[in-house]
């Protein structure tokens, strides 16, 4: 490993741990002299890594956690990996103006070279992202949501029903969960004494009172929560397998049961029932909705505008 950018790619490595590595250990790794190491770590140093040193036989090195947002050092397919990632979460998210993930895609393809921009367009236009139901949801609110329940605290919030109106929620976070392109937010609410679940982007006023709660169990059959326990349920019955289902179904917030020969159903709460409708059409297999009556509306709806789409000559 005699090329210097190469042996500084795998020293970074070395050091990542966040633990003191001895210099004889490291030199012993890189397979260089000790001097050569301590101009490598000099290197490092200069590009903004506090790498931190230690006397003693052999001397040691430490690369301390916390210290912001050093350089990345991306192989080419993570680089493109990453890039397409971005570019797709700013198209699903995407607000009025540029977001974090934007920025951030910006920022990392003025970086790469011009073969792996290529590669990027390629994929990117061979594949289609759907944009986002609605306003993206905010990242300081998923942040101090996120921090709350890491840290077990209890939040109060005003909350927007589907109904249009709104209220003081006070609750106990338990876990953020990103589902069909909205984060909902898992809490046992205090007012109601039952589990909940929220969608974020209708969560105003976030305060965080600095009170803890003890973690509660979850109920058995919790995977049935989202979105929204106690709301109407939708049930459909496809006239196909389960496993044909399965393979084609989006919406995953759900359970399959068989439903008699060649037949299953499928059950699953919604929060948007047009896109639920949209959902069980791209499936391609026959079915009915059995209910809710929203479920029903939303499917004639989309119906009505499929039929209303096909040009007059191919209307029967």
């Amino acid at each position: 490993m005699n090329h210097p950018s190469a042996r500084m790619l795998e020293l970074l490595s070395l050091l990542a741990a966040g633990v003191p590595r001895g210099g004889a250990d490291l030199a012993a790794r890189l397979g260089v002299s000790p001097r050569t190491l301590r101009r490598d770590v000099e290197r490092l140093r200069d590009l903004g890594y506090r790498v931190q040193s230690a006397r003693g036989t052999g001397g040691s090195y430490l690369l301390p956690a916390g210290q912001g947002v050093p350089p990345l050092h991306l192989s080419e397919e993570e680089a493109v990996a990453t890039a397409v990632g971005l570019r797709h979460a700013a198209a699903a998210y995407g607000t009025d103006g540029p977001g974090p993930a934007d920025t951030a895609l910006r920022k990392l393809e003025q970086a790469l070279p011009a073969r792996l921009r290529g590669r990027i367009e390629a994929l990117l236009a061979a594949t289609e992202v759907p944009g986002g139901a609605g306003p993206a949801d905010g990242l300081g609110t998923l942040e101090r949501l996120a921090t709350a329940t890491h840290l077990r605290s209890r939040v109060c919030f005003r909350y927007a029903a589907r109904d249009g109106g709104s209220g003081e929620r006070r609750a106990e976070p338990h876990r953020l969960v990103l589902l069909a392109h909205r984060w909902y937010l898992l809490a046992w609410d205090g007012d109601r004494a039952a589990w909940r679940t929220f969608r974020v982007d209708r969560i105003t006023d976030l305060r965080v009172p600095g009170t803890t709660f003890p973690p509660r169990p979850l109920p058995e059959g919790s995977a049935g929560l989202f979105p929204g326990p106690g709301a109407a349920r939708g049930a459909v019955l496809f006239l196909a397998p389960a496993g044909a289902v399965a393979r084609r179904l989006t919406a995953r917030a759900g359970t399959l049961e068989p439903a008699g020969p060649g037949r299953c159903r499928y059950l699953t709460g919604a929060d948007d029932w047009d896109w639920l409708a949209g959902a069980l059409a791209s499936v391609g297999l026959p079915y009915r909705v059995e209910g809710p009556a929203e479920l029903v509306r939303a499917t004639r709806a989309l119906a009505a505008r499929a039929a209303a789409a096909a040009p007059a000559d191919q209307k029967a």
